[in-house]
């Protein structure tokens, strides 16, 4: 009797599974959607982890920082991707980032091979054509001169340690002082650079030959030059965060016993003179169709100039708006002879924006703002963005 129970059961148990209405019902339904990722508006700093994420090989990984603005925007977005995989299309993050610390690589440092006198009265003569002085001396504007004259073709980061008489009206007696002062040919120009001055290397400690030596390690140097440069009366006052400095000074090698003259880039931190990889004004980032991008929104007001460029643009208005708007400098709105309408607005925007923004980016946001008048004077803001073709309100 047990037994015909169990195979009762057991036919009922193939009965209803066979038979399971639900069955036809999650068929007619199909596979349920991916629930859709919410749009995430956040701010991050950088940390080492976040830059162990950047695209292998990249300067980045492990210099905890970017050598430049095009470098972040290329590679921040591999770090985003990997670090929220989660965040949505829409989603919105402001992060900040360290630049890589200013560096230079001299094109020949070794000291007999940079430094150069001018001589007296022989190269002030042979110059004067160049330099528009016949005075034995120059001021800061000639003595670049001569150098032009004397490098006649330099390389890139040439360093030239030049003694000569120095004139500055008012500071210098009138036959000048002897100087001796570090230039860099940096961008196609030549620079003069700040110079380790013989008094600096006795503060501390280095009077007997006035260089450094091997026994200075790299991060003491640093020192000696923040300690220099926050004390120099003609940098400190003014110095501002981000500010770089090229320190020129004489090094001495005992092993090889070669002398040469080294340049050390320092960025001003608000406090000190340092070396290392200084935060920079955070880039904003978008997630759009799954791809982070730079946000490269442009935030434009229009000025006089706008607005008599759109009042010039044949049959974008009525002539009568048009010169009203040329007059007033807003658009009329409430009605009349002179008013415009959106539309009419939007297409003087769009054939600004054509005439501003020629090589604007696909998806590139617009942010305008335009004064109007209303019976009042009020301002109006309108978001455009570029479809690869033209400009279309959002």
């Amino acid at each position: 009797m047990k037994k015909i129970h169990y195979l009762l059961a057991a036919a009922a148990m193939v009965l209803v599974s066979a038979c399971n209405p639900l069955d036809k019902t999650y068929k007619q339904i199909g596979d349920l959607p991916a629930p859709t990722a919410s749009a995430v508006t956040a701010s991050i700093t950088l940390t080492a982890a976040d830059y162990a994420l950047a695209p292998k090989g990249s300067y980045a990984v492990k210099g905890l920082s970017f050598k430049s603005i095009d470098s972040a925007k290329l590679q921040i977005p591999t770090i985003l991707a990997a670090k929220y995989p989660t965040y949505g299309n829409g989603s919105s993050i402001l992060v900040t980032y360290a630049n890589a610390p200013t560096t230079i690589k001299l094109a020949d440092s070794v000291y007999s091979n940079v430094a150069y006198t001018v001589v007296n009265p022989t190269d002030y003569v042979a110059a004067s054509s160049v330099t528009g002085t016949t005075f034995k001396d120059y001021n800061d504007a000639q003595v670049l001169l001569f150098l032009q004259y004397k490098y006649p073709n330099p390389v890139a980061n040439q360093l030239s340690v030049l003694t000569y008489q120095y004139f500055q009206s008012g500071v210098t007696p009138s036959s000048g002082v002897t100087t001796t002062d570090s230039f860099i040919y940096l961008n196609g120009v030549w620079t003069k650079i700040y110079t380790v001055s013989a008094a600096q290397y006795a503060s501390v400690g280095h009077s007997t030959y006035n260089q450094f030596v091997v026994g200075d390690a790299p991060a003491t140097i640093v020192g000696y030059i923040n300690i220099f440069l926050k004390n120099d009366p003609k940098i400190a006052p003014t110095a501002k965060y981000g500010d770089v400095q090229y320190v020129s000074y004489n090094y001495y090698t005992s092993s090889t016993k070669v002398t040469s003259q080294r340049v050390q880039a320092v960025t001003f931190d608000g406090t000190n003179w340092v070396t290392t990889a200084l935060p920079t004004t955070p880039l904003s980032f978008v997630k759009t169709n799954g791809v982070w991008v730079a946000d490269n929104t442009v935030t434009l007001k229009l000025a006089t100039a706008d607005y008599k460029f759109i009042a010039a643009i044949p049959g974008v208005a009525s002539d009568a708006a048009m010169a009203n708007l040329n007059s007033f400098g807003n658009f009329n709105i409430q009605g009349g002879t002179t008013s415009w309408t959106d539309a009419q607005i939007n297409n003087g925007i769009i054939a600004l924006l054509k005439s501003k923004y020629p090589a604007a980016a696909v998806n590139q946001k617009f942010v305008v703002t335009y004064a109007a008048y209303n019976g009042s004077n009020i301002t109006v803001t309108k978001t455009f963005v570029y479809d690869g073709t033209t400009f279309k309100v959002q």
